[in-house]
């Protein structure tokens, strides 16, 4: 009867200690993430099942063209994937189709070249803001519909898809 009793208290530890671990790093390291919708393509696409670092963003500052998932600002339980365009300070300019922040067209290298950008918009961003764009911009619910993003609403850097198994792609910035 012991060596039952033992054996259960061992059990129960690893088991605390796998949901312990599970926990931390489901809540403060990676989070996953499944896009929905076509706001993103070509580059993510509707069913891709991405892992989301939730830490290197708070050790360095974000940059320009990074993938990023956020708590939409109209509705807090909603969480969007959108390219950050505009940074703290930056002044983000949409006119006749191109984008352009602090005064120069903006290259974005992830973009198909005949990708036009449509909509108006002229915004000087504040400390804490971001400017998000959809990658597929015809079809993108984004800062130029709702503003900018707050910081505190950012989530984390998309860092891996791991499925369709036939798309697995890591993403650095």
């Amino acid at each position: 009867m012991k060596q039952f009793w033992l054996t259960t208290k061992e059990v129960l530890e690893v088991v605390l200690i796998a949901v312990a671990t599970v926990v931390v790093i489901r809540h403060f390291i990676v989070q996953p993430f499944l896009v929905s919708g076509a706001s993103m393509e070509p580059n993510f696409s509707d069913g891709n099942y991405l892992l989301i670092d939730e830490v290197t963003y708070r050790f360095r500052p974000l940059q320009h063209g990074e993938a990023v998932v956020f708590r939409y600002p109209k509705d807090r339980k909603t969480f969007f994937i959108k390219r950050l365009i505009g940074l703290p300070g930056d002044q983000v300019l949409v006119r006749n189709g191109q984008v352009f922040l602090n005064n120069e067209q903006l290259k974005e290298e992830y973009l198909d070249e005949a990708v036009l950008t449509g909509g108006e918009v002229d915004i000087k961003l504040k400390d804490d803001e971001y400017f998000v764009l959809g990658d597929n911009r015809a079809h993108s619910f984004d800062s130029r519909n709702w503003g900018p993003v707050l910081r505190k609403d950012i989530i984390g850097l998309v860092r891996l898809r791991v499925l369709p198994l036939n798309q697995i792609d890591a993403f650095s910035y």
